[in-house]
């Protein structure tokens, strides 16, 4: 097989080599049915199976309490921006959003479109380089849900904390975080996830949500966004995305081998404290983050001069180090180390930033 190279993507986002490898194993004959999992019908006992033992295994992973369905959804986590108002957000009522950056603000701007947003805090006051602390937070009375993002892919800001908002159901985007640390599901009404940063390929979103928030969709809700509709159905009212279920399912069972979520946190702090380590020991290389709301999964970084950004970029691409070019709305550089990339891929980094430094600095 030819040679992997590291992939730094922030989404669709590395895959572990050993599920691609089962993937293309299996590609043309699924365990001896002599047809692709990408052929087969999701009624069917065998795709049916697959579905089930996927969400088995991300219950396992994350233990989900018996009393969340998990849905397996499509549209992405940008469909939910308007499917969690629709859902959860009374024509009459209220929702709380914490704005900390580019994908909550999108959050916000989509479910104004459906009712009243109080935006109870912003990292605005903080250059998007803190999160403000609880004790800043306007929350409303009555609020229907308080939501906000984990960790924000592009900025590199990420709650090394869960929110404490009482009786009201807590909403959140984990899209770029979920199964990277330990995290107690109880304590949210729902979790949602894009796939394509450490669940699987993109075309599908998970959606982990308390039983007590169904059947509170609103009368125009579609149908198709509505969660008791989904959750009574299996994820299945539709044609669901079978093959990134299927290929969702692969990752959490190579999840489970590598020891878990726990597991799985212990290397990613390995990652991230490498990675920052060698930001701060440079004059040449800066990361504006508090220490404290320093993502674990997407490290933004500049360059002293930013002349240098394209040597850099292409320096990097030749040594198979891939995907390095932070947001266009943003710049710099931005290093996505998600479960899939492995340490060797951030020590090969670490290694070429010093090199590159030598030359330039």
């Amino acid at each position: 097989m030819s040679k992997r190279a590291h992939n730094f993507c922030a989404g669709p986002a590395a895959l572990p080599t050993a599920v691609l490898q089962r993937a293309q194993a299996e590609m043309l004959d699924w365990q001896g049915k002599g047809l692709s999992v990408m052929e087969m019908s999701h009624r069917s006992d065998e795709y049916v199976a697959i579905a089930e033992k996927a969400e088995q295994d991300l219950r396992d992973l994350l233990s989900i309490p018996n009393d969340y369905k998990v849905l397996f959804l499509q549209g992405g986590a940008s469909q939910q921006f308007a499917e969690i108002p629709l859902n959860l957000l009374p024509e009459d009522g209220t929702a709380d959003y914490i704005e900390t950056g580019i994908w909550s603000k999108k959050a916000i701007e989509e479910a104004r479109r459906y009712g009243n947003v109080n935006v109870a805090a912003s990292a605005k006051g903080y250059d998007y380089f803190a999160i403000p602390g609880q004790n800043e937070w306007q929350l409303s009375k009555d609020a229907a849900y308080v939501h906000y993002a984990s960790n924000e892919t592009i900025g590199g800001l990420q709650f090394d904390w869960i929110p404490e908002v009482g009786d009201t159901p807590l909403v959140v985007d984990m899209s770029s975080d979920i199964l990277s640390r330990e995290v107690d599901v109880s304590k949210f009404g729902l979790i949602y996830a894009g796939a394509q940063k450490n669940i699987g390929p993109s075309g599908l979103v998970v959606a982990i949500v308390r039983e007590d928030l169904l059947g509170r969709a609103r009368s125009v809700c579609p149908t198709m966004l509505n969660y008791k509709i989904a959750a009574d159905n299996g994820s299945m009212y539709n044609t669901p995305a079978t093959y990134s279920w299927y290929l969702s399912g692969l990752v959490f069972e190579w999840l489970k081998e590598q020891g878990g979520v726990a597991a799985m946190e212990q290397r990613n702090k390995a990652k991230k404290d490498l990675l920052y380590k060698a930001i701060d020991a440079s004059d040449f290389y800066s990361n504006p983050i508090a220490a404290n709301a320093r993502s674990w999964m997407n490290v933004p970084f500049r360059l002293a001069d930013e002349k240098l950004d394209k040597a850099f970029l292409a320096g990097a691409d030749a040594r198979g180090l891939l995907n390095l070019k932070g947001h266009r709305s943003v710049g710099g550089m931005r290093a996505s180390i998600y479960n899939a990339t492995g340490l060797d891929a951030v020590e090969a980094l670490v290694a070429y930033m010093a090199e590159f430094e030598k030359e330039h600095g």
